[in-house]
């Protein structure tokens, strides 16, 4: 007698599945829909098709050219009007993206720099096992806390301590003893460093403990041989915890690349409220200045830049991915010709 078995896998499908609905209408739907309407015109209504002209636009300033406006304006008597104004717009928003562009790399470069370097040291300090430092719980919390802190309750607080006008905590002290008031929200370099300083604070804790990890997930065996060989601090770390925390540094690599160039929070709410400083506007920043533009909402333009800075991160996380892997290979080939030399030498 044939005893009938009951699969229960289509039950785990049932349980993954709103997972998956989910997954699809809020990440792959918009996805495609950005890319559809990176494809067409400008406006509260997508009515026509304008292929890569957005594209073209964005990149190299080539205007578009609205052909049935340029036959009004020849029959008339001018054809000239339609292509220079046309013209004017594309330039404007040419040189625009590209200050967008280099405000977003040089705020997270600015930011991520230091924020790699006092990660690694502090996770080096915090691992070491012949410091026995006490208490690491405790700075393990300290230093995550401003990372759990919302991105606007750290805007509001440093804009009221480095308020451009005297009402600032710091202004007020600098002019209190005779000082000029410095622009700290307003000002150029002021206003990109102190986005730097307030990113770097946010994450470097985040950083730590996550190279702290993998600190910790090397054999203990391999620092307590290279101390009986008499190797330095300094030796073991760039000899051993470097190397071997090449997977980890990958990782933060691409996923602080992924966030700095996606970044919004800070340098839209680290102002005085009344206008964007455009010295500290990001992609992410200007894509939602012309997507909610009250006066013509730019939505072609907005959806174009989306997806060039969707390129520009897989192209980079790509690049990153591949500098590894070859490194990798070089290493793996260096050591099996050292063993066939040592092989082959016995």
């Amino acid at each position: 007698m044939k005893h009938k078995t009951i699969s229960y896998a289509k039950f785990g499908y049932l349980f993954i599945l709103p997972f998956f609905i989910v997954y699809l209408f809020f990440q792959v739907y918009p996805l495609f829909y950005t890319f559809y309407l990176s494809t067409q015109s400008n406006g509260s209504q997508t009515t026509s098709s304008v292929g890569l002209d957005n594209f073209k636009i964005i990149l190299s300033g080539t205007p578009i050219i609205d052909e049935a406006k340029t036959a009004e304006n020849k029959a008339n008597g001018d054809d000239t009007i339609a292509y220079k104004v046309q013209k004017r717009s594309s330039e404007s928003t040419m040189k625009d993206f590209r200050r967008v562009l280099g405000n977003t790399f040089l705020l997270w470069i600015g930011n991520f720099i230091p924020q790699i370097i006092i990660s690694l040291l502090l996770a080096a300090w915090f691992t070491d096992a012949y410091l026995k430092i006490k208490g690491k719980g405790f700075y393990k919390i300290v230093m995550y806390m401003p990372n759990i802190i919302t991105a606007a309750s750290v805007a509001a607080l440093f804009v009221m301590l480095f308020s451009d006008s005297k009402l600032g905590a710091i202004n007020s002290w600098l002019a209190n003893h005779g000082y000029e008031v410095v622009p700290f929200v307003s000002g150029k370099t002021q206003s990109r460093v102190m986005i730097m300083i307030i990113q770097t604070w946010m994450w470097f804790g985040n950083t730590t403990i996550m190279l702290m990890s993998g600190i910790m997930g090397i054999n203990p065996s391999l620092f307590e041989a290279a101390n009986i060989d008499g190797a330095s601090p300094r030796q073991q770390f760039f000899r051993i915890t470097l190397p071997l925390l090449r997977p980890i540094l990958l990782y933060t690599v691409v996923t602080s690349m992924i966030g700095g160039l996606q970044m919004y929070d800070m340098p839209a709410l680290y102002n005085m409220g009344t206008s964007q400083n455009r010295y500290t506007e990001t992609i992410a920043v200007y894509i939602f200045n012309n997507f909610h533009n009250s006066m013509a909402p730019n939505l072609g333009y907005s959806a174009a830049a989306s997806v060039i800075l969707f390129f520009i991160t897989a192209i980079l996380g790509a690049i990153a991915f591949r500098v590894n892997n070859e490194d990798g290979d070089q290493k793996v080939r260096k050591g099996n010709q050292a063993l066939k030399i040592k092989l082959g030498g016995n």
